[in-house]
């Protein structure tokens, strides 16, 4: 199918008016966004097919209902969120330890660095998307739905918070410690050790306030401060050097493609699903 010159609004549009081809359309340009968040968020291929399939079937169900006072996407998140909670009660593949609080969470990230590769060379390897996904997989589900909204996804802290059911503030916080947690993990793939970025005690707390210049959360006085430290100690620019190229690694693994046999299996339930629905009563 060559892709549509509508915009998703006019494809709603037209879906809720009962265009099936517009439903499809809209179907097939969410499925990668819903298995992103399935997969990042259950770690396990058979239940992100599960979630996509549900989500997918709920939003063929209740898109004429749907009355637009959230975003397509934000309506989508929250439902496959729904799902995924619903995976993780009765999942029996549940791993025998939790993962690590970010209460209390100070142990280094496992180095997976290839003393043999230059940095460039690193971060453009299988190993580093490795280490992001596992970094992304040890995080606390709370802290993680949080990071792969935001960070992975590029939702708004807003529409993060209206996903979670939770105040903006309560999103920024989680968001700062994930990022943290994250970038500790990952930094040691990217060829950077703690000791390189280890602040000296004159050093203010650089990564916590590149995080939160990140959602507009610090005065402009206070940023000019924090660069002019930066741009003087080798070890805070290493530092908010890392937790950039972790955060824009996040982004560039929004590019996942759904595998064939999964959007089969998910074709054919919501053909049943469109079928039963042109069905007259």
């Amino acid at each position: 199918m060559s892709e549509s010159r509508h915009s998703s609004a006019e494809l709603l549009e037209s879906a809720r008016a009962g265009d099936k081809q517009a439903l499809e359309e809209l179907l097939a340009r969410h499925q990668s966004q819903i298995y992103r968040f399935g997969m990042k968020m259950c770690r396990d291929p058979e239940d992100a097919k599960d979630v996509l399939q549900d989500t997918l079937v709920a939003m063929a169900r209740g898109l004429r209902d749907f009355q637009g006072a959230s975003s397509l996407s934000t309506w989508l998140y929250s439902v496959a969120r729904s799902f995924c909670l619903k995976k993780r009660r009765k999942s029996k593949h549940a791993p025998s330890s939790s993962p690590r609080s970010l209460e209390s969470d100070s142990s280094p990230a496992a180095s997976v660095v290839d003393e043999g590769k230059l940095p460039d060379e690193v971060l453009a390897s299988k190993q580093v998307e490795q280490a992001l996904e596992e970094a992304i997989a040890e995080l606390e589900p709370s802290y993680r739905e949080v990071l792969v909204l935001r960070d992975v996804e590029g939702l708004r802290a807003a529409e993060v918070a209206e996903i979670l059911g939770i105040g903006i503030p309560a999103v920024k916080s989680r968001l700062h410690r994930a990022r943290l947690a994250l970038r500790a993990r990952v930094a040691p793939s990217l060829g950077i050790s703690p000791q390189a970025t280890s602040p000296t005690p004159a050093c203010p707390d650089v990564l916590e306030l590149f995080s939160h210049h990140l959602e507009g959360e610090i005065s402009a006085d206070v940023c000019a401060r924090m660069e002019r430290h930066v741009e003087a100690c080798e070890r805070c620019r290493t530092a908010c050097d890392s937790l950039k190229r972790t955060l824009s690694l996040c982004r560039s693994s929004a590019t996942t493609n759904v595998p064939r046999h999964v959007q089969e299996s998910v074709r054919r339930a919501l053909d049943e699903v469109l079928a039963g629905q042109a069905t007259p009563r």
